[in-house]
Order: C-alpha cells, then sequence, then structure tokens
C-alpha cells in the first residue's frame, strides 16, 4: 500500500480550516451598536450606563491606549431559529489580533441590571444568551483598548507602557458583533478533530494506532459534504466515534487537569487593569460551570479575590456559592504570587498570614497547597515558612526555563536551610498555560522523570498571564481525552486531589536540598532600582511601626492602628508581585509602585512618630531609639534611650599615599582615585584588600541581554566593562572627632555618581553612601570589593537565615550561578577571618576568585546597583538613586547579621526619656524579628524569632509586660498541638527555647485570661 499520509493530512487540515470552521455558526445577525468612550480611568456600570451613548458602525476605530469604551448591543434572537442542536449566542470581535489572549483588547459583558455575564476575549468571544428565538438582546460590553506592549517579542522599547507617551490614536477597529447560531454538532466535530488529529502528530509513523486514527479522519472528511456541513456533520462524527471510544493503555501517563488562569497581578498593563481581568476571566470560568459539571477551577493571590469582592461584589458572591461547592479552588495562600527572592523574612511570612487570613474569613477555606508557578526562583526558605503556615505541598513551573541545566526531577521533596522537606511537584508539560493539546500531553509523558516509580503529573490548563482562563475547547479536549488510546490519560481534578494522589503514589520521592535557582532572569534582582528601595525601606518601616505601635499600645493605651497596618502592608505585600518587585512591569506600573511607597512611608511614619511620643513622655532632652534586634551606641535593641559616645575618635591624615582614615579600629587610605587602596584591620594587624587591587571599585559594563531585557544579565556582560577610575572631586568633608569622610564626585557618560566614604569612632566598617543621577541605556553598574581572603563559598543573607553558595565553576551548576540574590549581607572568609559587605537597597550580587601572581586568592565581592534596560520600560531606572554599602573588617557570620540590622535600621532621635523594650532575648543568635499585636484584636502579643547563625541555641525570652502565659503558634498565631521550641516557662513567665539551626518561631502573649 503506498504511504499517502502526508497528502491525506493535508487534506484534512485544509477540510477543517475551509469547511468546518466556518460552519460553526450557521447563520449571523448583527446587532444594533452604540458607544459611549469613558474620557478617563475606567468607570462602574452604574456610572457607565447612565450615559449618553451614540451609533457606531461596524468596522470603525475605537480605543485610545488604555482606554475604555462600553458598547451597547441591542437586537433579537431571530424568531426562526428553531433547528434543534443548535443555540443561539452573542458573538463579539473587537478587533482581536493572532496573538496570545491578555495582551490585547478584551471586554465583559453585562445584562441592562448590571449583573455580569461573560469575558470577552480572542478565545472567548461568544457571549451567552439565556432567551430562546424571538427573545431580545440588549447587552453592554465595557471594552479595554489595552495595547499589545509585547509586540512580537522583539523586546524593542515601546511608548505604549506609559499613558503620558502612548497618544491617543485609536488601536482598534469593531470587527463583529453578531448574534449567531452555533451549531453544536458541527462544533463538537472540530473538537473531535482538533484532538485526533493531534494525536496523529505526536504518534509514530510506525504505530497502527496513528495510521488507524489517520484513516478515520479521512473517512469523516468523506462523510461530511462540503456543501451541506450541517447536514452531515453527524455522518463525520459517526466515523470517528470508534477511535475516540478506545481506551487508553493501562501504562499511559496519568495527568490530573486543573482549570486555571495565571492572571498578573500587574505586568504589561497597570494594577487596575489586572482588577478588570480578575472580573473576566472569573465570569467565563462560572459560566464554563453552568455546562460542565467536571469543571474545576483553581485560582491563586488573594488580593485578586479582594478586588473582585471589592468592584464585582455580585460576581465575588457566585464564585464564593462554587468555593463552597469546590469546584472553584482558592490555592496559595498567599496575597499574590510573589517573588520568593527579595521580599524579606517577616513579609514573606506575611505573604501566606494575609492571604490565609481572607480565604479562611472570607471564603471559608485553607488553601494545602502553595501555588507559585512563574516566580522567577525559589528562596531555601520557603519549605520551613509553607510549613509554618500550615500547608503541606509546593508547585512551581518556572525552573523548566533554566538556560543550562534541566531539573533531574518533576516530583520531590524540597528541603529547605533549616531542614524542613515540603512534597513538590515540578509539572513535565512545561507551561501553566495549556490548551490540552496532544503535543503539551505528550510533552508531560516524554519528560516526566519518575518513570518507573510513579506515573502521575498535573497540568494547570487555560489562558494565562493576562487572563483569560480555560475555554469550551480546552473542556472538550479534556472530556476526549479521559481514556483514549495513544494519549495520556486526563481526569479533571483540584490540586489537592493531585497532591494526595501523587504522594500516596511517590511517597519516598527523592529530596533536592536548598534554592530553586532559576538559571534565567538574574537581572530581576537589580532592575527599578527605585521599586526594590521602596521595598526594603517599607518593610523596615513596617517592622519599626509595628514594634512600637504595640509597645505603645501595651505600655500607654494608645489605640494600636491596625487598620493602617494592614494597608500598609497590602500594599507591600501586592507589590512584590513577580512582575513587579523585579522590575519588569512597563512604566506605569513602576511610577505607581513608587508612589504607593511614599504614600507608605508616609503613613507608617506617622505611626512611629505617634508611638514615640506617647512611650517617651514630655521629658527633656534627646534620645535614640533602636528598632534593631542588637545595641547600638549602648541604645538598648526595641528599645530606647541615650547614646553612648564611643571611645577614642577617629583621625584624619593626608598622605603620599592618599587620605588616611584612622579610628583605632580600621585604618583606610582613599587614594587619589577615590577608591580604597588599603583597608587594614588594627585589631587583627591584617590587610583586607588584595594586594594590587582597589576597593569600593565602580565598574561600568555593556548589558545587552540575548532575549529578556529587563529581567536578564547574560555572563557576557563581563567581557564588556570599564573601571570607574577618572575624579571630578575629592574633597575631605568631615575630619573628627566622630566622623571622617571623603567625598568623592565621577562622571559615567551622561551620568554623575557622587560617593561619601566614611568612618566612624569606634566602628568597624567603612561605610559608601552612593548617589547617582542615572542617564545611561543599556548599561550595568557594580560596585566592587576585592579582598585578601581565601575563600571558597559566599555566604549570603536570605530570609530568617542564610546560604552558602560555592563561588568555584566546577560544575555547570555552579557555573550558572554567576549573579546571585542576597538581602542585607554577603560574607565571604577563610578559617579564622571574614568580611561582610551589607547594604540598605540592594539585592543582585556576584562573588568570584582568583588566584594571583604571588599565589594569595582575591575574593571580589561585587554589588549591582544599577542597571538600564529598554523594555518593556525604556526609562527604567533613569534619575535620581542612592544606596548604601558598609565594609564590616573581621566580620563573623554574627557581625554580618547585626551589620545589617544596623544599616538598613539606623537610629531614630527623638525627645524624652527612655523606653525599656517590651521583649528582650539573651541569645544573640535568637533574632527578633517582629513585635506586633495579633491579628484577630485580641491585645495579645505575637513575638516572631528565629535562630540567625545557622548553628543550635538555647535562648530566654523575658516579657516585660503583664500578661496570662504564652504559647507558641504557626504564622497564623495559631497554637500548635505540641510546641517544637518553647521547651518551658520560667516561674517568672520567661519563655526557654531551644532553636535548631534558622528555626523560625512565633510566640503569643495571652494579655486577657481566657
Amino acid at each position: 500500500m503506498h504511504d499517502d499520509s502526508k497528502l491525506v493530512r493535508q487534506r484534512i487540515t485544509r477540510f477543517v480550516r475551509e469547511r468546518l470552521v466556518p460552519a460553526v455558526y450557521r447563520e449571523r445577525v448583527p446587532t444594533e451598536v452604540t458607544a459611549w468612550a469613558a474620557p478617563g480611568e475606567p468607570v462602574p456600570f452604574a456610572e457607565a450606563v447612565r450615559q449618553e451613548y451614540s451609533p457606531f458602525t461596524i468596522g470603525s476605530p475605537w480605543g485610545r491606549p488604555w482606554g475604555t469604551v462600553w458598547f451597547h448591543l441591542t437586537g433579537a434572537v431571530p424568531a426562526g431559529w428553531t433547528d434543534p442542536g443548535t443555540r443561539p449566542e452573542l458573538v463579539v470581535d473587537l478587533g482581536f489580533a493572532g496573538v496570545q489572549p491578555g495582551f490585547q483588547s478584551e471586554g465583559l459583558a453585562y445584562a441592562p441590571d448590571g449583573t455580569v455575564i461573560a469575558g470577552v476575549e480572542p478565545r472567548n468571544a461568544h457571549v451567552p444568551l439565556r432567551g430562546g428565538p424571538g427573545s431580545p438582546v440588549d447587552v453592554y460590553v465595557e471594552a479595554a483598548s489595552n495595547p499589545g506592549v509585547a509586540g512580537d517579542w522583539a523586546y524593542t522599547p515601546t511608548r505604549m507602557g506609559d499613558p503620558a507617551t502612548a497618544g491617543d490614536d485609536p488601536l482598534y477597529r469593531l470587527v463583529a458583533a453578531d448574534v449567531a447560531l452555533l451549531d453544536v454538532t458541527v462544533w463538537e466535530l472540530v473538537q473531535d478533530f482538533w484532538t485526533l488529529t493531534g494525536l496523529v502528530d505526536e504518534l509514530p509513523a510506525d504505530q497502527p494506532r496513528r495510521a488507524e486514527v489517520l484513516r478515520a479522519l479521512e473517512r469523516a472528511v468523506d462523510a461530511v459534504d462540503p456543501d451541506d456541513v450541517a447536514g452531515t456533520a453527524a455522518l463525520g462524527r459517526a466515523e470517528l466515534a470508534d477511535v475516540l471510544a478506545s481506551p487508553a493503555h493501562p501504562s499511559a501517563h496519568r495527568v490530573h487537569a486543573v482549570g486555571h488562569a495565571h492572571i498578573d497581578s500587574a505586568w504589561l498593563w497597570p494594577v487596575r487593569e489586572t482588577v478588570r481581568k480578575v472580573a473576566r476571566t472569573f465570569a467565563n470560568v462560572l459560566d464554563l460551570m453552568e455546562t460542565d459539571e467536571e469543571f474545576v477551577f483553581a485560582a491563586s493571590s488573594a488580593q485578586q479575590y479582594a478586588w473582585l469582592a471589592e468592584h464585582q461584589p455580585e460576581l465575588f458572591e457566585r464564585v464564593k456559592r462554587r468555593v463552597a461547592e469546590g469546584r472553584f479552588v482558592p490555592v496559595g495562600g498567599m496575597w499574590v504570587e510573589s517573588d520568593t527572592n527579595m521580599p524579606g523574612s517577616e513579609a514573606l511570612a506575611r505573604q501566606f498570614v494575609a492571604g490565609k487570613r481572607f480565604f479562611i474569613e472570607r471564603l471559608g477555606v485553607e488553601p494545602l497547597e502553595v501555588w507559585l508557578p512563574d516566580s522567577f526562583g525559589y528562596t531555601a526558605a520557603l519549605p520551613q515558612i509553607i510549613k509554618a503556615a500550615g500547608s503541606r505541598w509546593f508547585l512551581t513551573q518556572k525552573i523548566s526555563w533554566n538556560e543550562t541545566n534541566v531539573m533531574p526531577h518533576h516530583t520531590f521533596r524540597w528541603e529547605g536551610i533549616d531542614g524542613t522537606q515540603v512534597f513538590t511537584h515540578f509539572p513535565p508539560v512545561d507551561t501553566y498555560n495549556s490548551e490540552l493539546s496532544q503535543h503539551e500531553l505528550h510533552r508531560a509523558q516524554r519528560q516526566y522523570a519518575e518513570k518507573g516509580r510513579a506515573n502521575t503529573s498535573l497540568v494547570p490548563f487555560g489562558w494565562g498571564d493576562g487572563g483569560g482562563g480555560p475555554t469550551r475547547e480546552m473542556l472538550a479536549a479534556a472530556a476526549r481525552t479521559k481514556s483514549l488510546e495513544g494519549s495520556p490519560t486526563v481526569r479533571m481534578s483540584s490540586p489537592a486531589e493531585f497532591f494526595a494522589a501523587a504522594e500516596a503514589e511517590y511517597p519516598r520521592p527523592p529530596v533536592w536540598s536548598g534554592e530553586l535557582y532559576l538559571e534565567f532572569h538574574r537581572g530581576t534582582y537589580t532592575s527599578q532600582a527605585r521599586t526594590k528601595r521602596g521595598n526594603r525601606r517599607s518593610e523596615h518601616l513596617l517592622r519599626e511601626a509595628e514594634l512600637w505601635a504595640a509597645t505603645a499600645a501595651v505600655r500607654a493605651g494608645l489605640p494600636y492602628p491596625a487598620d493602617v497596618l494592614e494597608r500598609c502592608w497590602h500594599t507591600v505585600l501586592l507589590q512584590q508581585f513577580h512582575d513587579i518587585l523585579p522590575g519588569t512591569s512597563i512604566a506605569w506600573v513602576h511610577q505607581e509602585a513608587e508612589r504607593n511607597y511614599a504614600r507608605v512611608a508616609e503613613e507608617l511614619e506617622g505611626v512611629i512618630a505617634r508611638s514615640l511620643a506617647a512611650l517617651a513622655g514630655e521629658a527633656d532632652g534627646a534620645i535614640a531609639v533602636n528598632a534593631g534586634p542588637y545595641p547600638v551606641d549602648g541604645v538598648p535593641a526595641l528599645g530606647g534611650g541615650p547614646v553612648a559616645a564611643p571611645a577614642g575618635g577617629v583621625h584624619v591624615a593626608d598622605e603620599a599615599g592618599g587620605t588616611v582614615l584612622d579610628n583605632g579600629v580600621v585604618r583606610a587610605v582613599i587614594d587619589a582615585r577615590g577608591l580604597l587602596t588599603s583597608v587594614v584591620d588594627l585589631a587583627a594587624d591584617r590587610e583586607v584588600v588584595a594586594p594590587g587591587s582597589a576597593a569600593n571599585l565602580l565598574q561600568l559594563h555593556r548589558d545587552t541581554p540575548t532575549q529578556w531585557d529587563a529581567w536578564d544579565i547574560d555572563e557576557h556582560y563581563r567581557r564588556h566593562g570599564r573601571d570607574l577610575t577618572d575624579v571630578a572631586e575629592l574633597t575631605v568633608v568631615e575630619r573628627g572627632p566622630q566622623r571622617a569622610a571623603a567625598r568623592v564626585v565621577r562622571k559615567a557618560g551622561a551620568s554623575t555618581i557622587t560617593q561619601v566614604v566614611s568612618l566612624a569612632a569606634g566602628s568597624a566598617s567603612i561605610e559608601i553612601d552612593t548617589h547617582v543621577d542615572w542617564h545611561e541605556r543599556q548599561k550595568l553598574l557594580k560596585l566592587a570589593f576585592p579582598v585578601d581572603v581565601h575563600a571558597d563559598r559566599a555566604t549570603s543573607e536570605i530570609q530568617f537565615g542564610h546560604l552558602h553558595r560555592p563561588i568555584h565553576t566546577n560544575t555547570s551548576w555552579d557555573a550558572a550561578r554567576f549573579e546571585t540574590v542576597a538581602h542585607r549581607w554577603v560574607h565571604v572568609g577563610e578559617p579564622g577571618y571574614g568580611v561582610a559587605v551589607a547594604n540598605d537597597s540592594t539585592y543582585g550580587h556576584d562573588v568570584t576568585r582568583s588566584t594571583r601572581p604571588d599565589g594569595g586568592t582575591t575574593t571580589v565581592v561585587r554589588l549591582s546597583l544599577l542597571r538600564a534596560p529598554l523594555f518593556p520600560d525604556p526609562t527604567a531606572d533613569q534619575g535620581e538613586h542612592r544606596m548604601r554599602v558598609s565594609l564590616r573588617v573581621g566580620a563573623t557570620i554574627a557581625d554580618a547579621v547585626a551589620e545589617g540590622y544596623r544599616l538598613n535600621l539606623p537610629l531614630r532621635t527623638v525627645r524624652g526619656g527612655p523606653i525599656a523594650p517590651l521583649v528582650s532575648v539573651d541569645s544573640p543568635a535568637v533574632v527578633v524579628e517582629a513585635v506586633k499585636l495579633a491579628e484577630d484584636g485580641s491585645g495579645d502579643v505575637v513575638v516572631r524569632l528565629y535562630e540567625a547563625f545557622g548553628g543550635r541555641a538555647t535562648a530566654r525570652v523575658t516579657a516585660d509586660f503583664p500578661h496570662h502565659g504564652v504559647v507558641e503558634t504557626d504564622l497564623l498565631e495559631r497554637p500548635l498541638a505540641e510546641p517544637v521550641a518553647l521547651s518551658g516557662v520560667t516561674p517568672s513567665g520567661d519563655g526557654v527555647l531551644r532553636l535548631r539551626p534558622f528555626r523560625i518561631v512565633t510566640l503569643r502573649y495571652r494579655r486577657s485570661a481566657r
């Protein structure tokens, strides 16, 4: 028999395209269209419906960038549309392009009474009509003219990301607004062909099953009369019935298909547009649930449900009913799908506290699975935080984007820095936007790494990123692949059902220890530096505000500002979303983020000022208050008192080699180039700067990523750079006795960099305060500290602890880790000696080492200060920046921890008397991370602590206020059934803690007898 399979396949493709798809709708009748363009930002339905609408012609342009046009569509379902197997629906084409939904125009359809009907999107262009033949049609469509910022994904600069530059020219033309008669049989036949042709394309050419399906499809083409598709479609379906009914092989890969719409809370659109995307997507999901009882949909991010409750309360109530049925499943348990690399310790914990509180209080459910498919790498602190929040499982997808190495597992136990393990799944389908195509299902089966030990994976299906969610075509594909010979089996499922099945099937999976480092998107640690600084500053202001407000509530009876604190936390948590804090959104998003951080700062400064005024009283004199966990200059941790002047002073001398700053602890030399050519640790009698090198060295690199501009720093940047050593000004600006400082001014291209290098009396740290007026494009600014230390690893602060990373490149995994994230400090050392580099707003670092001609080792710690990507924000990072860095000599890990807190929580000066700490801890290894009042409004005091040095610790926690006992709780402040760290309580009421390395413990002090 001659092989004509290619010709048959081509014939099938053309038949579907030219005959079947055009016949899905038997008839179309245009509606009458009127329109009203909102003059500014979106308005609610109640306001829009009162406006004066004007006639609008199909084919006319509409929609300035980021605008809203309300279309009013009226008409009637023709009385003659009575054929069985058909149903009328409204079809609206806003001018959709062929690109993915969510990156172009979209709309939301309303009934005349304001009830939301459905979203209108490129893959969901139909709106259900509830009436039959002869019934009126009256629908309002709120149409958003969102520009296609991504274009063709060439990463070219665009003016569309900022309303100030986007212009006013209409972007779209209204193509159709028709009442259309859907031929259900033809539509079903199209779905049959889609699944079966996909199967043919995946099966090997020598498989009998492939030939069987191909010939069945050929017979179906023969059976359908091209001149009477509607009348013969059933015959075509009959030809396919047997191949669709043939069951899957018993060994076929088992897929749990979970409806999903990964809706970015902001990205190539502003936050306000995400509010509307949620409504559109959730409306479509609810509509699908009316027609498919097996369909289950999972959605994360409490913030998005909160938006729905605020802006679309009726729709929220409908969602709530489906949640109660178990079909609309809140997942993740977090406020948003946040970045996990950069949020601070308490902030990452609060993602779960805020998220779970919302789900429990507003929807009556507690998600047990953490759902982060798209974040750019995952901190090694996360397993413990997940467990401490009461969750059990973790899902991610993003590590499939690795450029260099392939993750060896798809189902595994992930172990964090403290030893906590979490059952984790990494879907082998390699997408969170699946259509349930045969190509995707076979990819999942082919790539699944646990074959022979397990055989189950999860596939999230539905249009995501910009929303949209599942479609009826996807549900049809799921139905056809429940059990289909040659295909993996598909079962509609929930995340919890999947995880329970996977855990039962594979109770002892392999263990992956440490961070899940994404070998991609390394520029996200640095892009949009003002957003990152705003985050860091907000996190520490929140710590201060909660500490002083709780202390004032307990000591002075000042009302605790729970509403203000919650509002500020929600803002900060939202802006930790994985496309905001990483700096990868359009200009609009980051401009708004900076305004929000300014508002948060203003509100929190008010809370702090009022609380300290109540605590310090009206005594004369000034005191300093210290919100950090360690005493600073004689001021107690978490309290206030007079500053103790350090012994000695600091002296400045002008010598041949440069300007010398000497405080008896450190002796530093600043040469004529403004560089630190010598930093001597006088106590250790040791030079810190590597021979032949200079510290505080600014380096400017070409930064032209291969792909994602704002996201990526590629390794080849290292081949293109220069040291900034030319000086425009070098001046000693302070000469002691308590502080000495020199100002260095440099020009770099169109930018000006001003640094103040200072040394305080008694300090082991040199501080560098850098101001940059930045006007470069596609450049990377680094700050280098080459130190004479033989280090084989760098230790970086992460949430609730630190992480050791090799600095050699022995393996491809090591080589790929050429840019890493750290929070407040990085430590490098050799046995007996170390150096710490701390910062107040920087996250991106690289640490390397080399061997000098003299045989010694130079270890270079570099901070990535600024970038200047062009996409998606062509103005990214332009303008003024400030960042502070310190070089701490002779530093242990304990010193690094203290230095990080000192730099980020500077002392405040207030008028009044001393403030005794509300709580105190007798071990420096046990750090107080938060002091606050309980979330439930009871007035109980909650203290969160952790072991910070990486060893076992015993500590006594003293509460200096009346209380009725202390209990250990989870992050949500619920008492643990069995205390883990709280080993006892002394007769005086002190809690005794025994902690393993990096253990997080939350203590709750009851202030009322109950």
